[in-house]
């Protein structure tokens, strides 16, 4: 089980993330639109990791359990993909 520090660590690290997306977006000489919102999707990739690895403690799982949830995860992508088609 993870310590103290490593949640305070993890949840600064939360924080720092969010504010790239702010950052992202508001600086616009910087950082085209594309670039945010691509930014702004590899943020929220590593945000929701760490969401699940620490403090959903996947991390302390076994693999199987970890594999399961990167299956379902998968999954849950493939219906998103579908129903965006279907819309079209």
């Amino acid at each position: 089980m993870a310590s103290l520090r490593t949640y305070g660590l993890i949840y600064v690290a939360l924080i720092l993330l969010a504010t790239g997306k702010f950052v992202f977006f508001h600086f616009d000489g910087i950082f085209t639109y594309g670039m945010a919102i691509a930014g702004t999707m590899v943020l929220a990739i590593t945000k929701t990791s760490l969401i699940a690895g620490y403090f959903q403690h996947l991390k302390d799982e076994p693999r199987s359990i970890t594999y399961l949830m990167l299956t379902a995860v998968f999954m849950v992508f493939l219906l998103t993909l579908a129903a965006g088609y279907s819309i079209q």
